[in-house]
């Protein structure tokens, strides 16, 4: 999509907004809101802040992440107003604003102190924002419940505009999938192929919306593995890449697993997952329970584990109802995705106890952002219960050992409900 068109959209975005918060405001019984974009607090015993990307609310509006100290006013039947926060500093340089359409819709102010600003005639009113921000705002009632979890359903169903930006993060970011899987095929280490991918994406590690999953080998099988290897492997088994981009502030997330060369059983695993994974993504459509997307996950994981060899003697119902797939597929299959990567109000009710992992309970409807992402994995502390129990002659632990090697498998895609089914934000740009 052009950046014109972007753009326009962006406008329809913002009064679409307008409308779900003042409806909100109404509800609430407030006549304004302010929102803080917030501040990176500093480390303890040190000078140094953490890395700061903004408040949900106030990206949801506005999309400037990075904006410390900056503050957005929220009332009916007016504009918003925004004002930044521009001290003349010479430590540090102020943002460049580059003037877009939507500056003709939200007022925008410079200020060159951190405090929340003065306001006239903001009769009953809410503010909003990380809480020790908010401590030096002595007006307003702050962070009422009934109101947040209100501004959270405003995100649920996202404008075209949304996803349209969440498109172009998938776009982007599989610009550095591939050239991960260029540094794998070369032996790089977990760190080159991580300084591949950013190259390849044009962001900053701290700019994206997630410490990448980056994981060779045996690390594949660490769900949230955190570290780079600095050293090449001497033999590379598998690559588990975990990454997305953040674009206008939207969120990618994205992973692809990649055998290594002469891994041929482990190549047929990762390929039985693919056919799983894009079975899964094409149920996504109004009216489907996330939950049922889910169960099916397990079934099609109990088929993948029989056709492979790995568990012998049990028929798929069993090995899901004995909890052989969790051992293999612990988390849940994806969740909502928006300005944050585990985006909000995704949970009305809890998880059941076949699923506690799982991040979304919601009945898909169209506008919707979620992911789908089924996995395997040879988890140790998962299997060896298994191993030593009842169900351990069901193993093949031979196979099991010979395939520990390489971690395990996650895909995951980004799709989005439409009102007749769905959009896959993230194969649409895959060659």
């Amino acid at each position: 999509m052009s950046n014109p068109s972007l753009l326009s959209l962006q406008l329809d975005h913002l009064d679409q907004l307008q409308q779900r918060y003042e409806s909100a405001l109404q509800t609430h019984g407030y006549d304004s809101l302010l929102i803080a974009s917030g501040a990176a607090p500093y480390r303890y015993g040190d000078d140094q802040a953490w890395h700061f990307q903004g408040y949900g609310p106030f990206l949801h509006w506005t999309g400037l992440t990075g904006r410390e100290h900056c503050w957005l006013w929220i009332r009916a039947g007016q504009n918003p107003v925004l004002w930044l926060f521009e001290p003349v500093d010479f430590w540090h340089a102020n943002l460049a604003l580059e003037q877009e359409p939507w500056q003709s819709f939200i007022e925008v102010r410079s200020q060159q102190t951190p405090e929340a600003p003065q306001l006239e005639s903001a009769g009953r009113l809410a503010v909003v924002g990380d809480p020790w921000v908010l401590a030096g705002v002595g007006f307003g009632e702050h962070n009422p419940p009934g109101l947040l979890g209100a501004l959270d359903e405003t995100r649920v169903h996202k404008t075209r505009y949304e996803i349209e930006c969440l498109a172009q993060a998938n776009a982007i970011a599989l610009d550095g999938h591939r050239s991960a899987r260029e540094a794998f095929a070369g032996g790089q280490s977990e760190f080159g192929i991580n300084l591949a991918y950013q190259r390849a994406t044009g962001q900053r590690e701290a700019e994206a919306p997630y410490h990448s999953i980056i994981g060779i080998n045996e690390h594949a099988g660490t769900l949230h593995y955190q570290h780079y290897g600095t050293r090449r492997p001497a033999r590379s088994r598998s690559l588990l890449i975990d990454a997305g981009v953040r674009y206008r502030g939207y969120c990618s997330d994205i992973t692809r697993t990649t055998p290594g060369a002469g891994q041929d059983r482990f190549a047929s695993l990762v390929h039985g997952m693919e056919l799983l994974q894009r079975r899964l993504c094409e149920q996504v459509a109004p009216g489907v329970e996330y939950l049922e997307i889910h169960r099916k996950a397990h079934q099609g994981v109990a088929a993948l584990l029989s056709a492979s060899g790995l568990v012998t003697g049990l028929d798929d119902d069993t090995m899901v109802a004995e909890g052989i797939t969790r051992a293999f597929f612990p988390h849940g299959i994806g969740h909502f995705l928006g300005i944050q990567v585990h985006d909000v109000a995704g949970k009305p009710t809890p998880p059941p106890a076949d699923a506690p992992f799982l991040r979304l309970t919601r009945t898909l409807e169209p506008g919707m952002v979620v992911t789908i992402e089924p996995g395997l994995y040879f988890i140790p502390s998962l299997l060896d219960p298994l191993m030593s129990g009842a169900m351990k002659r069901h193993l093949n632990s031979s196979l099991i050992d010979e395939l520990a090697g390489c971690g395990g498998i996650r895909i995951e895609d980004n799709v989005a409900v439409t009102d007749t089914g769905a959009r896959n934000l993230t194969r649409e740009s895959e060659v």
